[in-house]
């Protein structure tokens, strides 16, 4: 059954080749069930190629790239993890724009895994508690964030996880967050 949680929501998730399979297909599908529209929003037109862990897997159909799309057509975003894709994303300075105008709105943001590399570019995690890949603790603290090793985190519209075993407590979260509902 689907829920109407997300109803008339639209939802940008960002993200380019490597974005980590699971990282992407599931969420989507949570917000997808809750009754969002869902845009993918990557580096260049075309398709991405997600991975399952270092192995190349799906491809997806891009709808808008990052130097094209309006963050104020949307009400919330996601980015996912893989360690290509946020690595890519935060050398692209349009992504790490359409990232930045997130927060700079006060709009929800959810992050996965070695997704907050694009966060840390953007300069939005200072003060913030957040989780993520362990890798990434040094550089998150290095960039002022208080981070935990907490399944998932929720933080002033910030919604946080570590891996792919955290997704269901990640996508329940996020569509609490992008709701309203926290």
């Amino acid at each position: 059954m689907t829920s109407t949680t997300l109803q008339g929501k639209r939802i940008a998730f960002l993200a380019t080749d490597g974005v980590e399979e699971v990282e992407y297909v599931q969420p989507r599908e949570a917000v997808e069930q809750a009754g969002a529209s869902v845009e993918l929003v990557s580096l260049k037109p075309g398709t991405i190629r997600s991975f399952e862990h270092l192995d190349h897997s799906k491809a997806y159909d891009v709808d808008v790239t990052a130097a094209d799309a309006d963050p104020g057509r949307f009400d919330a975003l996601v980015l996912p993890g893989g360690v290509a894709n946020p690595d890519f994303l935060r050398a692209d300075p349009d992504a790490v724009a359409f990232v930045k105008a997130f927060f700079d709105a006060g709009k929800p943001v959810g992050v996965i895994c070695h997704g907050p590399w694009t966060l840390i570019e953007a300069g939005v995690v200072g003060g913030r508690r957040i989780t993520s890949w362990p890798s990434l603790r040094t550089d998150l603290m290095n960039a002022g964030a208080n981070w935990v090793d907490e399944e998932v985190v929720t933080d002033g519209g910030l919604v946080s996880s570590r891996n792919p075993d955290d997704l269901p407590a990640f996508c329940a979260a996020i569509v609490e967050e992008f709701a309203g509902r926290r």
